[in-house]
């Protein structure tokens, strides 16, 4: 959903939700990529708890060279050149996961931001260029995300350690 306001002949575009949950929500496009796609042991799932939040959990397993989990949604590609943040409602555990983005579904790599969450409901916000591009673990010299295009977005947690982890979320949105 997207909000225009014109002011003077100048049209101000508000935002785009990318993702709104609730208890009719269908996550069936949403996916959980765990490491054991590379031989680890971390196991998540996702799914719509009790109060229409898209609920990750799951453990973080260093065994085998494992050490992340992720759930990803991909949709179709849209423009983003209106738009220069994303803001995530949300209620963590205290963890520091990352969010991805990718531009195209082609693309191999993402963009990531990291941030820590607090225990309690917050608003993350995330300006598009400070989203650096990274693969597997790696940082790229690449530019940072130039937000033309959006197709996919992630969560993931790896840091290093084992742990286990719940993040609750309530809406994803962009905005400028």
């Amino acid at each position: 959903m997207q909000f225009i306001l014109q002011i003077s002949g100048i049209f101000l575009v508000m935002n785009m939700i990318i993702f709104d949950f609730n208890t009719d929500t269908a996550i069936d496009d949403w996916r959980v990529v765990n490491d054991g796609v590379m031989g680890g042991r971390s196991q998540s799932q996702f799914s719509i708890n009790e109060a229409g939040h898209g609920f990750f959990l799951g453990t973080v397993s260093l065994a085998n060279n494992g050490g992340f989990a992720s759930v990803r949604y991909r949709f179709q590609t849209i423009d983003a050149t209106p738009y220069s943040k994303v803001s995530i409602r949300l209620r963590g555990d205290g963890n520091t996961y990352q969010f991805r983005v990718k531009a195209t579904t082609e693309q191999r790599y993402s963009h990531i931001a990291n941030f820590t969450t607090s225990g309690e409901w917050q608003t993350v916000t995330i300006d598009f260029s400070d989203m650096y591009p990274a693969f597997r673990g790696r940082l790229l010299e690449l530019p940072n995300y130039s937000g033309s295009t959006l197709s996919e977005i992630a969560f993931l947690i790896g840091n290093k350690k084992e742990e286990s982890f719940a993040l609750e979320i309530d809406n994803i949105m962009i905005y400028n």
